[in-house]
C-alpha cells in the first residue's frame, strides 16, 4: 500500500475515533444526533433556512426533516416564520433556548478538549497547531 494510502486510512480512522470521543462529551440534553445536527445547521442558517434546504444539507429526506423540525420546535429550540419573499415557504431559526443549548454543547466539548490538550507537552501541542491548519485546508479542498 503506498504511503499516502496508508496515511489516508490512519487519518480517517483517527478522525472518526476523535469525533466519536467528542460526541461522548456532549451534555445530556435528550436530543438525537439528527436533532442536534439539525439544530446546529439551523443556527448556521442565520434565520434564512427552509426545511427543504435543511434536508439537503443534512442529507435526509424532507419528511425526516419535517419530523426533526417538529421535535425541535416542540422543545422550544427552533421557530418557524413566513418566508420573506415566498409565501408558500417558511424559514427556520433558533430560539434563545436553542442558542443556549448550542453554547452549552460547544463549551462542554471544548472544555474536555482543552483539558486533554493541556496534558500534552509543547512539542505535541505545536504539532497539533500545524495539523489544524493542514486539516482546515483539506476540509476546504
Amino acid at each position: 500500500m503506498p504511503a499516502h494510502d496508508e496515511l489516508a486510512v490512519r487519518l480517517r480512522s483517527a478522525a472518526g475515533r476523535f469525533v466519536r470521543r467528542l460526541r461522548a462529551e456532549r451534555p445530556r440534553h435528550g436530543l438525537t444526533m439528527t436533532q442536534i445536527s439539525a439544530l446546529f445547521t439551523v443556527a448556521n442558517g442565520g434565520g434564512n433556512l427552509t426545511p427543504r434546504r435543511l434536508a439537503e444539507i443534512e442529507r435526509i429526506q424532507p419528511p425526516a426533516a419535517t419530523r426533526t423540525v417538529a421535535a425541535l420546535e416542540e422543545r422550544g429550540l427552533v421557530r418557524r416564520a413566513p418566508h420573506p419573499t415566498d409565501g408558500r415557504q417558511i424559514v427556520l431559526s433558533t430560539t434563545p433556548a436553542g442558542e443556549a443549548l448550542i453554547v452549552a454543547d460547544r463549551q462542554a466539548r471544548e472544555a474536555w478538549l482543552a483539558a486533554r490538550l493541556a496534558e500534552l507537552d509543547e512539542a505535541d501541542q505545536a504539532a497539533l497547531r500545524a495539523a489544524v491548519a493542514i486539516l482546515d485546508r483539506l476540509a476546504r479542498a
